[in-house]
């Protein structure tokens, strides 16, 4: 509102600062109008609108420098309007809504302004500009002129655009090819028009919805556009067809703000909101309740987060890039490794991939396994790390065939192998015997039609080297890869003519084989008379081999890997969450089934109150099982198939039934005949922090006493050296 000045001296002195006053340029107000996220943009935002004082002023006219735009003002070129202006948005430089512009966003009137003005405002814009763009990564690749051709107003080549259906929820991104997207968080993803890549695994247009999570307890995923596969159609019809779509999935306030950035090579994305029953499971526990979110450490280096198109359905831009560190021989492999795939006649190849602890075979793993997918339609896996394991709880191991791309962390993709056994722990250091008949219980049921990729421990030193050595000749395996950090290597190369004088657990090295044979006696190890390849990558991201630079411990990414487990007993359709002690169990009768305590000798007359309240194995046994008067016990430990996992939940003696709780198949759970309890425990979370308990929290107390010898936690010493290392 304004006030009229009676004093006429007054007035005339705001008429005498108005001449003396230079007035701001409009596309220096229109800069700061943008409202940019971080510090370093709203720093140079700020300098541009005042004129920043450390910029020399030019004196004469300074000669225009050709450009792509044209040397005219952003005011002036023709096609210029405000809903076609290309705005940075606070998060990842995305286009602000139309329906949410207001009139300090849209371009002033064309005017005659000072030279100097105008450079000195071009300059800070575009440091503004380049610092507003979170969580946007290039490939380096420059549009071509045909691209160029294709933008509309002749704005500069944008950053990747979206918008927010706010009544159907839902996201368009629009990015060009060789742009990357670097998030955390969760959606399902579509691709309408164009092509993707998300680890290794490309989405095409006309492909089904893909689940993705990124949360913190790995790297962060990157969504990468590409370019389009050659067709008939000319560009004009392609930018069409890229626009018609965008019209169709958007209302027309929001589709108006991307159209002018929309060429025939465009990628089109649809994102949506991701709420499964995992999630909803997870979110429900205190402890995990930001699992989806930005680590500590990103956001403390993350700006501050305002409302996006992309933040609405759960998908958060990492600011500064990140992602995925790929060296070169990292690239090489899988290259290597996809040719031997495509031209292998003879066998599908068989991988190993080994390295010691926090080397990235998991990650590894997932992206050869969908790069793979791309070229065939399965690919085999034979999971051999007990401790971190990729479908199943730990304490497994499994062989199953993938057809599905791996677009998340392992708790996020649980689903039941084609073949498991369940050994019990997360080491095999107890039992080394058991772990290798376990092995090769699982390798009799592959086939060898589709290549197969062999995940190994992290223990790659004395017993665990050997047992590596072991898996290489038993399984014929045609490609090892070996990671490994830094200038030292971690165990020496396991190439062929290493491994011919190496020794195993069970195996023998060719040398002695000749020896024993030329002594009349046998060997009984099948070794295979072909060489393997050896691919060594090298991997160069920060904190490779180094445990404590490791956001989630190990034990908390199995506690995780059980939670999605049984989140499968939550029901499918939006709705509470149901605490486990909630879900009605299962009556097992006493004599149909036997039971085993795997990881430790326990009396018979303390075998139930082992079992009670403890995870448990449901194998099947090939042999009978029957008895009649109480339990059914097994002498000793089998190795059989598992069908999945259940919790015994209670045991009672009178009536002889226990009671197990478990997400498996009615249908399967008739051929279960056998429970094996096993070191590896329940999250504690299931027993402190679930809702509706009512009363004394069942399996938990508070009346223990720890000076009692032996009811402390049992301490393992793992920095003793075994006599052969000293």
């Amino acid at each position: 509102m304004k006030v009229p000045v009676s004093n006429s001296k007054a007035r005339g002195q705001r008429m005498g600062e108005g001449k003396k006053r230079k007035k701001k340029p409009a596309s220096q107000m229109e800069t700061c109008a943008l409202s940019p996220v971080s510090a370093l943009g709203t720093k140079y935002c700020q300098a541009a609108s005042r004129g920043h004082p450390s910029l020399k002023r030019l004196k004469h006219r300074a000669k225009p420098v050709p450009s792509r735009d044209g040397d005219c003002p952003p005011a002036a070129r023709p096609g210029a309007s405000a809903e076609g202006r290309s705005h940075a948005h606070t998060n990842g430089g995305s286009r602000v809504r139309a329906r949410d512009a207001s009139p300090s966003l849209s371009p002033a009137p064309s005017r005659q302004r000072d030279s100097t003005n105008w450079e000195e405002s071009d300059q800070w814009s575009s440091y503004a500009e380049m610092a507003q763009q979170n969580g946007l990564t290039s490939s380096g690749t420059e549009p071509s002129a045909e691209d160029s051709a294709d933008m509309e107003d002749g704005t500069p080549w944008p950053a990747y655009q979206a918008a927010w259906d706010e009544d159907r929820n839902r996201t368009l991104l629009v990015m060009t090819p060789g742009q990357t997207l670097v998030f955390r968080g969760r959606c399902r993803l579509t691709c309408l028009y164009g092509r993707v890549e998300v680890l290794g695994f490309t989405v095409e247009e006309g492909q089904q919805p893909y689940p993705v999570f990124s949360p913190p307890t790995h790297c962060p995923l990157s969504l990468t556009a590409l370019g389009h596969t050659a067709s008939g159609r000319t560009k004009k019809e392609r930018r069409l067809e890229a626009k018609s779509l965008v019209r169709k999935y958007l209302p027309t306030e929001a589709w108006r703000g991307l159209r002018s950035g929309v060429t025939s090579n465009s990628c089109l994305v649809l994102l949506e909101p991701l709420d499964t029953p995992l999630t909803r499971f997870l979110s429900s526990l205190p402890e995990h309740r930001q699992l989806f979110g930005f680590s500590a450490k990103e956001r403390a280096v993350q700006p501050v987060t305002l409302d996006c198109p992309l933040s609405a359905i759960g998908m958060l831009p990492l600011q500064g890039g990140g992602g995925l560190v790929m060296s070169q021989s990292y690239r090489n492999a899988i290259d290597q490794l996809v040719s031997a795939c495509r031209e292998d006649s003879d066998g599908c190849p068989v991988i190993l991939v080994c390295g010691s602890k926090n080397m990235g075979k998991s990650t590894f793993n997932r992206h050869l396994i969908n790069t793979l997918l791309n070229h065939t339609v399965s690919v085999e896996y034979l999971e051999c790390d007990l401790g971190q394991t990729e479908f199943t709880p730990p304490g497994c191991l499994s062989l199953l065939s993938i057809t599905e791309p791996l677009l998340g962390v392992p708790f996020t993709h649980q689903r039941s192998p084609d073949k498991m056994v369940f050994y019990g722990e997360s080491s095999c250091e107890r039992d080394l015997d058991r772990y290798m008949d376990s092995v090769k219980f699982l390798w009799r049921s592959y086939r060898r039609e589709t290549p197969i990729v062999i995940n190994t421990m992290g223990w790659v030193k004395g017993f665990g080297l050997q047992l590596l050595v072991d898996l290489i000749r038993l399984l014929s395996v045609t490609h090892v890869v070996q990671l490994s950090h830094g200038d030292s290597a971690q165990f020496p190369a396991l190439s062929h003519a290493n491994l011919s004088s190496a020794p195993g657990w069970i195996t023998t090295p060719r040398g002695q084989r000749s020896a024993l044979a030329a002594e009349g006696e046998e060997p009984d190890d099948p070794l295979s008379a072909e060489s393997h390849t050896l691919i060594s990558v090298q991997s160069e991201y920060e904190g490779a081999g180094e445990a404590q630079n490791t956001t989630y411990r190990s034990n908390v990414l199995r506690d995780l890997s059980l939670l999605g487990y049984f989140s499968q007993l939550q029901d499918p359709q939006p709705g509470p969450v149901r605490p486990l002690h909630c879900i009605t169990p299962y009556q097992v009768p006493m004599s149909a089934v036997a039971l085993r305590v795997t990881h430790c000798d326990v009396s018979p007359a303390h075998v139930l109150y082992t079992a009670n309240g403890s995870l448990v194995g449901l194998c099947y046994l090939a042999e009978k099982v029957g008895g009649t008067g109480g339990p059914v016990l097994l002498s000793h430990i089998p190795v059989c198939q598992c069908l999945g996992f259940g919790v015994l939940r209670g045991v009672d003696m009178a009536r002889e039934l226990y009671y197990v709780v478990t997400p498996l198949d009615p249908s399967l759970l008739r051929r279960v005949n056998c429970l094996l309890v096993g070191g590896v425990t329940l999250p504690h979370t299931l027993y402190r922090t679930q809702t509706g308990v009512e009363g004394e929290r069942p399996y938990v107390t508070l009346d223990y006493s720890f000076e009692i010898s032996g009811a402390g936690k049992l301490r393992v010493r793992k920095g003793l050296r075994r006599r052969e290392h000293l």
